[in-house]
């Protein structure tokens, strides 16, 4: 799923596709936030993001999507 996370007076989002599901990435956010701790989250490919949680605009969660192989996907 896609999660961007905007940053406080960066003018540029953080964007990253996580293997997470919409409630686990939302019970981060909502810790870190609640804590003022780091925001931590680890995307596909293993990489680490890291996000003070004093600093974060917003988090957009992506709708999980079901993806379709073949032509009738269309």
């Amino acid at each position: 799923m896609e999660v961007k996370i905007g940053i406080q007076n960066v003018g540029r989002e953080i964007v990253l596709e996580s293997a997470l599901d919409a409630d686990a990435v939302a019970k981060i956010v909502a810790e870190a936030v609640s804590k003022g701790s780091e925001l931590r989250l680890t995307d596909e490919k293993g990489r680490q993001v890291i996000v003070p949680g004093s600093v974060l605009g917003y988090v957009e969660i992506g709708a999980e999507e079901v993806r379709r192989v073949g032509f009738g996907a269309l």
